[in-house]
């Protein structure tokens, strides 16, 4: 049986390994987020976001700047808040680039069926005469 010492003791250096691997995988998740991050700006960017939503893409592409900057100053809360943050602006960027493309798309397609149906009404008045 322990004594009541070395029982906390016990306790003591479990809630210092605990912390410390705390420590340890800060670095982890901040810097996965930092690459998600990256990922997600280059998909809004690929979707054409820097021309159909550019203020977005700005602001995700200086978070996602600072964000590395935090990283590289071993400042991982910090990376890991602006890493979320940038992809949520890169989201929004992509969101913005892909409903702008699917209005274009639409407004084309009521064009289109608009001249159809033009045409099929001078067809009709052609044959009628």
């Amino acid at each position: 049986m322990m004594t009541m010492n070395a029982q906390w003791q016990m306790l003591c250096g479990m809630a210092v390994l605990i912390g410390l691997s705390g420590c340890a995988s800060d670095k982890t998740p901040a810097t996965a987020d930092v690459a998600v991050s990256r990922a997600q700006v280059a998909a809004a960017t690929s979707a054409g976001a820097a021309d159909l939503a550019p203020a977005e893409m700005q602001a995700a592409r200086e978070k996602l700047m600072r964000a590395n900057q935090a990283l590289a100053a071993k400042d991982y809360k910090t990376a890991q808040d602006l890493a979320t943050q940038a992809s949520a602006d890169a989201q929004l960027a992509q969101s913005k680039a892909n409903s702008a493309k699917a209005t274009t798309a639409a407004d084309e397609l009521q064009n289109n069926i608009r001249l159809l149906r033009e045409e099929v009404q001078r067809a009709n008045a052609t044959s009628q005469q």
